[in-house]
Parts: C-alpha cells; structure tokens; sequence
C-alpha cells in the first residue's frame, strides 16, 4: 500500500513506582492534557516528539473533454474526504490532441487548479480511481496512453495489490456505462491491481426509475448526451458514496 501511517510511539512500559517515590496526594488536581494542536509537536512516552498520523491518500485520476468526468471527479473526492483518515486528490491525465483540434471540437479549456499526474507518481497512492468518457465501449484514448505509460511500474509490480475503481461517462443510455468500466479491468489485472466495484452498495438510488441516471455496480457514470446535458443530482450522489465507499475498502485494508 502506500505510505498510510506515521512514526510509532515507544511501546516501553514505564517502571512501577518504588518505595522511595512520593505517594499521590489525595483530590490533587489532574495533570492537564497535553496539547496535541497542529500548533504544538504530538508527545509520546517519555515526551519524544512524533511526526501526526499521514492520511492515506486516493489518488482520483481522470481524463475528461467538455467537463463531465470532471464534475463527477470532484464530487468523488468529496465522498473520499468524509471518511476519517483518508484523502482524494484530483489528477489529470495528459491531454494528447493538439490545441487547435480541441479548438475546433469546441472543448472548453482545462481546470488550473487540478495538476496533470505522471505514471510514477501512481506508486504513491494507496488507492485510485479511475474516470474517462466511453469511445466506442472503451477508455478514451487519452486515458489509455496514459495506461500504456505504465511499462516501468509494472515491470516493478509497483501497482500490485492496490485498489482501484472506475467511472465513465457516455452520450446514450446504451454507450457504454457497463462495458467501459468492464473493458478497463484488463489494465488492472495486468498490473495486480485489487477491482473494486460498487456493486448496490448504493441502495434505493440504484433502482430509481424516475429520472435517467448513468452509474452501474461497475461505478458511478453520467449521460452527457451531446455534451449539454451536466451530471444530475442522482448521478453526484452516486459519485459520492462510491468515493466514500472506496475510501472505507481502504482505510481496511490498510488496518489488516
């Protein structure tokens, strides 16, 4: 996994009083606590500074054109935040065509404030996830070049036994919500990756017929249509309790 936890306090027990030590003074007024604030270094025994517990860290990496992958990224690394210990954090991958094809595909421009990730730095991460919009039933291109930049990680078995997810997102109700995420599973199988899918895990919203909704137990989705229609409140909900769902799968695993 990756690096979850921080130094580990002194297990040494301290030495029962002795005879010659001073008796507690009966109704004395308790020791105060010990202020652990970011203000102030956490003490362990015998007061040796100790560096605060590191989150684990869920790196969600997507590549999204007009926006909607993207929408569903930030609501996931919300879901991933609410769970107590654990972290999203947005990437994107790449962007492999030219400016001026983007221009004439009228793709609006890029998010400043969400970094482009490189392949190693996947090895840092103690879970991921995974968005891209469906082509023709499969990962976009841009997210599979990505895919194909990870020859040194797996020769190092580097991704092996983390976990990982997936979400889409597709122009139709029949494009692709279920086998976009199933045609991806063969980049993680070739790494050792861990597939974790949402399943029903959702409940009631999984079998609401009342509004059109993208999602599938392979993960969260959104119908784009032709690209105007944005993610409903169903379909960033679903989004959200699968980053919660998958920051919990973690932080277990990480406990194991």
């Amino acid at each position: 996994m990756g690096k979850g936890g921080g130094c580990v306090p002194s297990k040494k027990k301290v030495p029962p009083a002795t005879a010659d030590e001073a008796p507690r003074v009966a109704g004395a007024a308790p020791i105060p606590a010990l202020d652990n604030s970011p203000e102030a270094p956490a003490l362990g025994v015998e007061g040796v500074v100790t560096d605060p517990i590191a989150k684990l860290k869920i790196f969600i990496v997507f590549y999204s054109m007009y926006g909607h992958v993207e929408g569903l990224a930030r609501r996931m690394k919300k879901g991933v935040d609410g769970v107590d210990g654990v972290e999203g954090v947005l990437f994107r991958v790449p962007e492999t065509l030219p400016d001026e094809v983007l221009q004439q595909m009228k793709a609006p421009p890029k998010s400043d404030d969400i970094p482009e990730i490189s392949a190693a730095e996947l090895s840092m991460a103690d879970g991921i996830l995974f968005g891209f919009p469906t082509r023709y039933g499969c990962m976009s291109a841009q997210m599979k070049a990505f895919f194909d930049s990870t020859g040194q990680l797996w020769k190092e078995q580097q991704l092996a036994g983390k976990p990982a997810g997936f979400f889409v997102s597709t122009g139709t109700q029949g494009g692709g919500q279920e086998t976009t995420a199933w045609t991806a599973i063969t980049q993680l199988a070739h790494h050792g990756m861990l597939f974790v899918p949402i399943g029903y895990t959702f409940g009631a919203g999984m079998f609401k017929m009342d509004s059109i909704r993208g999602g599938s137990p392979y993960g969260a989705g959104v119908f784009a249509g032709d690209g105007t229609r944005q993610p409903s409140e169903t379909e960033l909900a679903l989004a959200e309790h699968q980053g919660k769902y998958m920051g919990a799968v973690v932080k277990r695993l990480a406990q194991a």
